[in-house]
């Protein structure tokens, strides 16, 4: 379903600083599974992110989906089969517009935009029972300006936004980071409703290990550009945090830490 073949990713070329992080990286995502993506700062999560999704360019080798080799097509033609929620939850939503507006912005990716009124009677309805489904309350809200609600709600709707049209794929960067415990608890409670009614293959990306075992399908670790984990199924259920914690101490121990 996603496929990353011999990528290869070098920063600061030409440069003192250069520095290769991909050497030949490959990796295949199965269509429906659900990957938490777990590892150290600078291991590779956020930078495979960046070049599945187009924001930054690989230097070498393919980025396949869907049976179709994307890696020359731009961030934005991207972005009509694959959502992402962002660590900051300012960045996927416009602050000075309305919950409505929002949705509406959403629900038109991917289509021709018309000099027609945005919201009618009959999309008002729809997007309130959207939110509803939410169960933060946000229905009652859905004429404030998105930058008055809590980082929390912020995030769900862009979870929301992410996936209000049909995706082949879904990226999550971090997605609870900036959250509070109880709030990131609803907001990873709330992906996995998402994930698991619309079957849509996520890779998660993420810094806490207890989300990475209880959730999704697969795990996968990575350090310096390589995986050194990658377990699914029923091997994944078997993974504890403190197995984790064992490789992350054992690869800082190799390092020199």
């Amino acid at each position: 379903m996603l496929e990353l073949v011999n990528i290869n990713k070098i920063f600061n070329r030409g440069t003192v600083n250069e520095s290769q992080l991909f050497c030949n990286f490959s990796i295949k995502i199965e269509k429906g599974e659900f990957v938490s993506v777990i590892g150290s700062n600078g291991s590779g999560k956020t930078t495979m992110l960046n070049i599945i999704s187009g924001s930054i360019p690989n230097d070498s080798g393919s980025v396949i989906l869907d049976g179709e080799n994307i890696t020359k097509l731009p961030e934005y033609k991207r972005a009509r089969k694959i959502g992402r929620v962002y660590q900051n939850p300012a960045v996927g939503t416009v602050g000075n517009m309305t919950i409505f507006e929002n949705l509406a912005i959403a629900e038109s990716k991917g289509k021709k935009c018309l000099f027609t009124p945005a919201i009618d009677r009959k999309k008002s309805d729809y997007y309130r029972e959207l939110v509803y489904q939410l169960g933060l309350g946000l229905e009652d809200k859905m004429n404030i300006p998105v930058e008055l609600l809590s980082g929390g709600q912020r995030q769900a709707l862009s979870l929301l936004m992410s996936t209000m049209t049909p995706i082949d794929l879904l990226l999550l960067d971090e997605h609870t980071a900036a959250l509070d415990p109880k709030t990131s608890e609803t907001i990873m409670q709330l992906t996995d409703k998402i994930v698991k009614e619309k079957g849509i293959t996520t890779l998660m990306v993420t810094h806490n290990l207890r989300y990475a075992v209880e959730y999704g399908n697969r795990i996968v670790m990575m350090h310096k550009g390589e995986t050194v984990i990658d377990e699914r199924g029923e091997a994944k259920e078997r993974i504890c945090v403190d197995d984790l914690l064992g490789t992350f101490n054992s690869i800082s121990i190799e390092c020199g830490n």
